[in-house]
């Protein structure tokens, strides 16, 4: 690989994964808590605001296909929220909900 990959370029790959019943990016929802690049490798850490989601591979695999697009080793790791990040979450899933 000819081009590092920086953590600028995997956000902007995923600036748009939207969250299906959410009106609102995971980013800005604060579900990609973290990402760090070492060596063309990129392990991205998902929050999530409750243990045991229905849809936490879904919401994993669509943070984690573009990033493979951009030709770098993904590892995804998953956590849960703390309360502030959880309050933050609520109050933007109130406000952007969609339904699924």
């Amino acid at each position: 690989m000819s081009k590092s990959i920086s953590e600028k370029d995997i956000r902007e790959a995923i600036k748009d994964v939207m969250h299906p019943a959410i009106n609102h990016s995971l980013l800005n929802l604060g579900i990609v808590k973290n990402i760090k690049v070492e060596d063309d490798k990129a392990v991205i850490i998902i929050a999530f605001p409750f243990p045991n989601i229905s849809i936490a591979n879904q919401l994993i695999n669509s943070v984690k296909l573009p990033v493979e697009k951009l030709g770098v080793e993904v590892k995804m790791e998953t956590t849960v929220m703390n309360q502030e990040e959880v309050n933050k979450f609520l109050a933007m899933e109130q406000s952007g909900w969609k339904g699924m």
